[in-house]
């Protein structure tokens, strides 16, 4: 039974809330939390199209407590039912905020300004929101400036989740489910459509890639992806270009022949020796164009125009010219790259594929291939939700994909 006298505040939702399984959600991180709930009002939606209504009490042991737990119920779609303006406060200094800043998600959001609701540009999780005027956009934390309008508390903010849509029962496989190796041939097929789609609908398909693409010869089929035209930006770090390189010019990828499988003498000096090969030639395009590296991913991408931006790290041996090492520098590049990303695809890369899903908004589709699941289920447990997860060698997945894609 709820306690009338703890603090309690009265939220409401509207979507495909028993579809989206949203509706058992938002009850369990009430409990989840030491609260109470008694629903108010519910209507179910009647057709395929109408959405399904929630008004219920909320209520925590504290008033501290209560705020908690309207903010985590917020990023299941509910919202204050009293509705008033958003808290607006100038920020003090560059590169900081307000202590009661609010901190985005990656879903559908709107705050209300001068009696009007807006909805935020640039959505993507762990950002604040700067109101200019009559429009809101996510701002990082590092580029807000001082004097700038940043929306504070959780009053006047509206948050919408990405719903299962019920006439999309071919997609349901894309409800952050993990498929085994036993579903591969099913799941390049509909990952195949989807490309199709999103090409279909004008937006761009990225690739972020590790270079366990190469290791795996799965570089042979991502070029010819790439050479059909399915790959419109390539994101990766230095590792990939590196034993791309070095796999055209001594056939090895960390020393070892590919093609028997075994290791070759002073084998693993090949990669240091690729590096050296692309910086004396002045970079990637310089060595594609002087006959520097006449095969690979890398010499696909330059001859077909694809933008591609590869970020360092700490691990890197060289780096080659074309690395951007500059890890702030390197996030505005890859967030610049996925603006118009229509559809997004990891392979085998965790840090790469987690970074670039704290850029993205819910709605853009994901999906990560790797061959050990908890990759695959780390970048959904980190906040996309939207996540497509395939257990599968990366190699496989890109031969069974080259067969699929004209």
């Amino acid at each position: 039974m709820q306690d009338t006298r703890a603090p309690s505040a009265v939220v409401g939702a509207e979507g495909h809330l028993i579809d989206s399984n949203i509706l058992n959600a938002i009850f369990d991180k009430v409990i989840e939390r030491g609260g109470a709930f008694e629903v108010l009002t519910f209507a179910i939606g009647r057709t395929n199209d109408e959405f399904s209504r929630i008004s219920l009490k909320v209520s925590a042991p504290t008033a501290a407590g209560l705020r908690r737990l309207v903010e985590d119920l917020m990023q299941l779609g509910c919202n204050p039912a009293h509705e008033q303006d958003a808290v607006v406060r100038a920020a003090e200094r560059d590169g900081s905020v307000p202590d009661d800043f609010y901190s985005t998600t990656n879903m559908r959001t709107h705050v209300r300004a001068s009696g009007e609701w807006i909805e935020v540009e640039r959505q993507r999780m762990d950002a604040v929101i700067v109101i200019d005027g009559g429009r809101a956009s996510c701002r990082k934390l590092r580029d807000v400036r001082v004097g700038e309008r940043v929306v504070c508390g959780l009053e006047g903010i509206r948050v919408t989740p990405e719903f299962r849509e019920r006439d999309r029962a071919d997609f349901a496989f894309m409800a952050n489910e993990i498929s085994s190796e036993r579903r591969v041939e099913a799941s390049v097929g509909r990952i195949a459509a989807l490309m199709r789609e999103t090409r279909a609908a004008g937006r761009r398909i990225v690739f972020v890639a590790g270079p366990v693409v190469v290791h795996t010869g799965g570089a042979a089929y991502f070029t010819e992806l790439i050479r059909r035209g399915w790959v419109d930006v390539m994101l990766a770090g230095n590792a990939l270009a590196v034993h791309d390189a070095e796999l055209a010019l001594f056939g090895t990828s960390l020393g070892v022949d590919l093609e028997a499988g075994t290791p070759v003498q002073g084998g693993h000096r090949h990669h240091m020796r690729a590096i050296n090969a692309i910086n004396r030639a002045g970079g990637l395009r310089p060595a594609v164009e002087s006959g520097v590296l006449k095969s690979g991913v890398m010499v696909e991408c330059v001859r077909a125009g694809v933008e591609f931006v590869l970020a360092g790290s700490i691990r890197d041996d060289g780096p080659i010219a074309d690395t951007i090492t500059d890890m702030v520098a390197a996030q505005d590049r890859y967030t610049e790259a996925l603006a118009s990303a229509g559809l997004v695809i990891v392979l085998s890369t965790m840090l790469h594929g987690i970074g670039v899903g704290n850029m993205l908004p819910a709605w853009t589709p994901v999906v990560c291939v790797d061959i050990n699941p908890a990759v695959v289920t780390k970048l959904a447990d980190r906040g996309s939700s939207q996540t497509i997860g395939l257990v599968t060698d990366v190699g496989l997945f890109l031969h069974q994909l080259a067969k699929r894609l004209p």
